[in-house]
């Protein structure tokens, strides 16, 4: 659960508006990094209507959870956050709680009946409308208790954002929404379908996030190699790296959530050639079974992933591949597992996560048959996680001895000369990091590190410059 302190945030364009002046909340953000963009917009807001975010619910007028309803596990910690501070209203400590975000969209007035303490709740496409469900709480009205919004036809502008994350960093989402229909999958129930933002508009968000200070972009979305096809007709997200390219201040652009389809000769051509998109690709495959992906509805084969990896490993120098697989979906069998686990081994992913697999009741794998026990999916998890361990090990060893360049984040505690950082090969609250020691080194700042050991998963490094 993140609490939102106001003292790690910083709108991307600083506003007149007082804070203070209507009321004081307090902000929990759960879920991914597209669930936090949506944060950080309503964050803003907030603030430009001159509510006033504390960093805790003790000093707090009302509070706000942003939910997460993807999973089981995501589920159980949203209802754990809203349960936390109905129990705070209860004790009086709190005049009201807004729920916002994807479980909202998801469950709707089922939320409410459940919880009928909860005072309003925002969906997903509402969220330009929380200024209103705060002046209705503060103002102790009941009416409009539910505020959702249809999925837009263009997904929603992110401009004067309340950032959290630090200075130097910020996610940047270009679409919202999925056309994929995995059948393990709820997202485009919450979401909606896949709705491009226009390129002009990703364009300026980027020049505001820079000109406050960002360094790295991280490029989010459902499924980001679909990027223009609803409003283009065709793959843009070529075009839009290219126009990224050239916003003056931003030294990295790191590509998430990029789904095997649509991945082009111009796309691998544009990532090769540049200097500032890394050579850094989050590309989740979940399994390499033909019949599992065929299960999954996840629309390639196991041929085909084979020939877009290889080609990747040929064409974009010093390649780093982060992916996910699932373990357990209906109907795996053993020897279905096995086939998984001897590709990777293989293949040796330089960052894999594995989860399992989660019954989502309103998806159509929930009536596939063969759903397997939780000790079966826990313990494949556990052997591919066993054996991805090695292949980290083996790939931190190798950097030991080289010279990198590390952002870093932030400094370690009461180690005047100890920094956190990361490389290229790492996605922040995602990878590992590099633990730097060198003098005057400050957050934000980009250090040639040499890299002089490893410590498990993560790097030490020693900054040269």
């Amino acid at each position: 659960m993140q609490e939102l302190p106001i003292a790690s945030n910083r709108p991307a364009t600083p506003q007149p508006a007082t804070p203070g002046n209507k009321g004081r909340y307090a902000f929990i953000s759960l879920g991914c990094p597209k669930n936090l963009v949506d944060s950080e917009r309503m964050l803003g807001l907030l603030q430009l209507d001159g509510y006033e975010l504390v960093p805790s619910p003790d000093d707090a007028d009302f509070a706000i959870v942003n939910t997460c309803g993807f999973i089981e596990s995501a589920r159980d910690e949203s209802f754990a956050a809203i349960d936390e501070m109905l129990e705070r209203k209860r004790q009086g400590l709190l005049r009201g709680v807004i729920v916002s975000g994807c479980l909202a969209e998801r469950q709707q007035e089922q939320l409410l009946e459940d919880r009928p303490d909860i005072d309003h709740l925002v969906g997903v496409f509402g969220r330009e409308e929380v200024t209103k469900v705060a002046d209705r709480l503060i103002g102790g009205l009941d009416e409009q208790r539910l505020v959702f919004k249809p999925a837009p036809v263009r997904a929603l502008a992110d401009t004067q954002r309340m950032r959290v994350t630090p200075r130097h960093f910020a996610y940047l989402k270009i679409s919202e929404g999925c056309d994929r229909l995995c059948t393990f999958c709820a997202i485009p129930k919450m979401r909606g379908k896949h709705a491009t933002k226009p390129m002009e508009d990703v364009l300026a968000e980027a020049r505001e996030l820079a000109a406050d200070g960002v360094k790295e972009l991280v490029i989010v979305a459902q499924d980001t190699t679909y990027y223009g096809i609803d409003l283009y007709g065709e793959p843009r997200l070529a075009e839009l790296l290219r126009q990224l390219e050239a916003v003056e201040g931003i030294d990295w652009i790191r590509l998430m959530y990029l789904y095997p389809m649509y991945f082009n000769d111009e796309l691998i051509d544009t990532i090769a050639a540049s200097d500032k998109i890394l050579p850094y690709l989050d590309m989740p495959l979940q399994h390499i079974n033909n019949r599992m992906l065929k299960r999954m509805q996840r629309r390639v084969t196991r041929e085909q992933t084979e020939e877009l990896v290889s080609k990747l490993r040929e064409r974009v120098p010093d390649l780093i591949l982060r992916t996910t697989m699932i373990t357990g979906f209906p109907g795996e069998t053993e020897e279905e597992f096995n086939e998984l686990a001897e590709y990777l081994a293989t293949e040796r992913f330089e960052r894999l996560g594995v989860f399992t697999y989660s019954l989502e009741p309103d998806t159509p794998a929930a009536r596939l048959p063969d759903h397997l026990d939780e000790e079966t999916k826990n313990r494949r998890r556990d052997t591919l996680m066993a054996l991805q361990q090695q292949v980290a090990f083996d790939f931190a060893d190798e950097q030991v001895g080289t010279q990198q360049p590390v952002l870093i984040d932030s400094p370690v505690p009461d180690e005047p000369t100890a920094w956190i950082g990361r490389t290229i090969a790492d996605a922040p609250d995602v990878d590992c990091v590099v633990y730097v020691t060198g003098e005057q080194l400050s957050a934000g700042q980009m250090v040639t590190c040499e890299i002089v050991a490893r410590s498990d998963y993560d790097l030490v490094g020693v900054a040269l410059t």
